[in-house]
């Protein structure tokens, strides 16, 4: 498995989990699986977890030359499949690898790009995820998270249908709702994910306030960290919210239940994902979401059933008002999004992953034996 980034990286997220997960239980299946990813600040190049080896050497740029010239020179051993996870910029395993091997692509950066880097850099970005790496990659077996997000490597990136599965997260056993009396006596709002531009924090922060001027008492909880904590630690006192906007900062799994059984709603404002998984997460607790109407959200989410959706621009405080003050709606979507949570589990993230690598083996296994003419 390539991948740009290990779970034990300080950046990591939900692509990072994601690949945590199958490999953990691809392990337990009796598979043997190496993971290469970049260095990960204050941890050893190699280590042995949850049944698998992971190899995490070269920075952040380099991982990708590196990674490929250690593929070619045999230093990871013999492999019978490869599984690449494009997480941006890609490792452009169609040229070079051989023997069955599947892409996990969990949706179009896009206006990412634009977030993130210098405007040099994010044209040569956009121009090789848009241009150049659908024509490489057009005959891979493609796996994403969501239909929506489908629908736009199809329709975006003209990648062929036949070629893109959907496999979407599973839900740790964890995630379950709290004991009666658990929900925060007053309106608490949730947000988890990276201190980056493209989850737009500082948006979800000026929705809430303005939901604040009909509902005084809301209170905003965002888990988690990144380069964007100062920008978003000054943007609370400019507005005078240090009384309102708690940054609980990185938690451990058992603080991360506690806070989203606690919520009455969890809410993302972020520009892109290829799922969201606070919003499964919290769910699986019995806590609805508000989101923006984006690609992933709109799976994730099923909206009316078991939250709501808002722009996609980041406007959701008429959806926030609506969740937080009516009991009686905010109860029939906490109800239909704990049952809907049931049906996403990790083992079957891990199954249907797989089976995309059984398709590319079929498909190669055809194509040589087939009868020459």
């Amino acid at each position: 498995m390539l991948a740009w980034r290990d779970i034990e990286d300080v950046e990591a997220g939900g692509s990072e989990i994601h690949a945590a997960n199958v490999a953990r239980l691809w392990a337990e299946a009796g598979l043997d699986v190496t993971m290469r990813a970049s260095h990960a600040q204050g941890q050893p190049p190699t280590v042995d977890r949850d049944g698998y080896h992971v190899i995490r050497r070269a920075g952040r740029y380099l991982v990708f030359p590196r990674a490929v010239g250690s593929e070619l020179a045999g230093r990871h051993g013999e492999r019978d499949a490869l599984v690449e996870i494009w997480n941006g910029m890609p490792f452009f395993s169609p040229l070079w690898a051989t023997g069955p091997r599947a892409v996990w692509l969990h949706h179009v950066h896009a206006e990412m790009w634009r977030m993130v880097l210098p405007p040099n850099l994010a044209r040569i970005g956009d121009t090789i995820e848009s241009r150049i790496a659908p024509l490489i990659y057009r005959r891979s077996q493609l796996v994403t998270l969501s239909d929506s997000s489908r629908d736009e490597l199809i329709d975006h990136l003209g990648f062929r249908a036949d070629r893109v599965s959907v496999v979407p997260p599973g839900i740790h056993p964890r995630f379950v709702p709290g004991p009666e009396g658990s929900r925060s006596p007053t309106p608490l709002v949730v947000a988890a994910g990276r201190f980056m531009p493209v989850k737009r924090f500082d948006r979800l922060i000026r929705e809430v306030a303005a939901v604040r001027e009909h509902i005084a008492d809301v209170q905003l909880v965002i888990i988690g960290s990144g380069f964007e904590r100062v920008a978003l630690t000054q943007l609370v006192d400019d507005l005078d919210a240090t009384s309102w906007v708690t940054f609980a900062g990185q938690v451990d799994d058992d603080t991360l239940v506690e806070l989203y059984q606690r919520a009455w709603v969890v809410a993302s404002t972020s520009a892109r994902e290829g799922w969201g998984m606070t919003i499964t997460e919290a769910a699986a607790c019995g806590t609805p979401a508000v989101a923006t109407d984006i690609s992933g959200h709109r799976d994730a989410l099923d909206h009316g059933v078991t939250g709501l959706l808002g722009s996609a621009d980041g406007t959701i405080r008429g959806e926030l008002e609506k969740v937080l003050g009516d009991d009686e709606l905010r109860a029939k979507l906490a109800a239909n999004a704990r049952n809907r949570a049931e049906r996403f589990t990790w083992e079957a993230t891990a199954v249907g992953t797989l089976d995309a690598l059984i398709v590319d083996a079929q498909r190669r296994h055809r194509r040589t034996s087939s009868p020459r003419a």
